[in-house]
């Protein structure tokens, strides 16, 4: 018999020789008995019987639930957080539970069984793939570990689990990211110029001119663009979500990645022009169709009218460049080209922030550092030529030749 002031608990064995302890819960009218069984000795129960005793004293203590990884994140933490960050995000939490977690091993685990070294043992899996599953890169491994990390957190904040297995897991350390593909000047002008039979060529101008991310120029709507003022406003974005039925993508609309993002931009005469080329192929394809026509007031849209897919519009952009001759690039890398010829025609920092959206201006020159090195190297040379001018009416500064 062991015991605390105000607490009962004993150690007994059950008839196939394991040990088990009972102990009370609760007091007064509220209380009642939970046990736990299938120790290996008298030692083991006493010991746990002794925290579980602990940790009732302190308030510490969380009633056993046989709940699975799998059955929490999904049926009780998706469901909590829901509200609370950004639809995009949740997809993506959603869909990162889905494929890496629910199905493996790790989610078929009990949540309150579940220690730092299945964590690890999980992140070797998903960095190794199998004949099932391809391999991860440690940047996406990363990523479920922070998910993990989330959900194991707030089951502790909801009396669920007494600490935080990810606290003591190790997750892989994401590698540099990948060296930035860019497009020269004179090879995005000779993709503009090779666009007039394609359908989405105001698409493309469009994400070349503003740097606007996918899921925004996804998201446009004409009502968002002003032709006599020459601007557009950023105030959503296309996501995609788990499929409704087989075979059919869901969709949803979404607000901008930042605060920063909800943004207007300036367009140049020649995306104007693109632009209202583009609207009046895609009215001939609405008389086409007539009634069938699905009008969401969309800029980029299927010839029915219907969002495009995003992952359709990265393969129809990769499609486009193989068939100018180009280097190949990432629809992402419009984005960082549209940021680096901005930067390297000395456009301010803060207007190309701005135009891309970025939460703050130092994400901006951080994100491109290696355009920022050759302004300095600039700016340098300009400091230097005044330094030494030869003009000798001049005045100069001591100990300058």
């Amino acid at each position: 018999m062991a015991a605390t002031p105000g607490r009962r608990g004993s150690v007994a064995q059950a008839a196939n020789g394991t040990w088990y302890f009972i102990v009370d819960i609760g007091h007064g009218a509220d209380r009642r008995q939970t046990r736990r069984r299938g120790f290996a000795s008298r030692r083991a129960a006493q010991a746990e019987l002794t925290k579980t005793l602990t940790s009732l004293d302190q308030g510490a203590y969380v009633a056993p639930k046989r709940v699975t990884l799998t059955e929490f994140l999904q049926q009780t933490w998706l469901p909590a957080i829901e509200h609370t960050i950004k639809p995009g995000t949740f997809e993506s939490y959603r869909r990162n539970v889905r494929i890496h977690i629910a199905g493996r091993p790790l989610g078929r685990r009990l949540l309150q069984d579940v220690g730092p070294a299945d964590l690890n043992g999980h992140y070797r899996l998903l960095l190794a793939g199998d004949d099932d599953h391809r391999a991860l890169s440690a940047r996406s491994v990363a990523y479920i570990a922070a998910i993990l990390h989330r959900a194991f957190r707030d089951a502790v904040r909801w009396q669920t689990l007494t600490r935080n297995p990810a606290d003591a897991a190790d997750p892989p350390r994401p590698h540099a990211k990948p060296e930035m593909r860019t497009w020269s000047a004179a090879q995005l002008r000779a993709f503009l110029q090779s666009l007039d039979d394609d359908r989405l060529s105001g698409c493309w101008w469009l994400l070349a001119t503003t740097g606007m991310r996918r899921g925004e120029a996804l998201g446009l709507r004409w009502a968002d663009v002003d032709f006599d003022r020459k601007l557009l406003r950023v105030v959503r974005t296309l996501i995609t979500t788990d499929v409704q039925r087989k075979g059919t993508p869901g969709f949803a609309w979404g607000t901008p990645k930042t605060a920063k993002g909800r943004r207007t931009i300036a367009l140049d005469d020649s995306a104007v022009a693109a632009l209202k080329a583009h609207r009046k192929r895609q009215r001939e394809e609405r008389l086409a169709l007539g009634g069938d026509y699905r009008d969401e007031d969309l800029v980029v849209c299927e010839p029915d009218g219907s969002p495009v897919h995003p992952k359709t519009i990265s393969y129809r952009f990769a499609k486009a460049g193989r068939a100018a001759g180009l280097p190949k690039i990432r629809l992402h890398d419009l984005r960082h080209t549209h940021a680096t010829l901005a930067l390297e025609a000395g456009v301010h920092p803060r207007i190309v922030q701005e135009r891309l959206g970025h939460a703050t201006v130092s994400i901006t020159l951080d994100t491109y550092s290696h355009v920022d090195l050759d302004l300095q190297a600039a700016a340098a040379a300009r400091v230097a030529a005044l330094l030494t001018a030869a003009d000798p009416d001049e005045p100069r500064l001591p100990g300058i030749l």
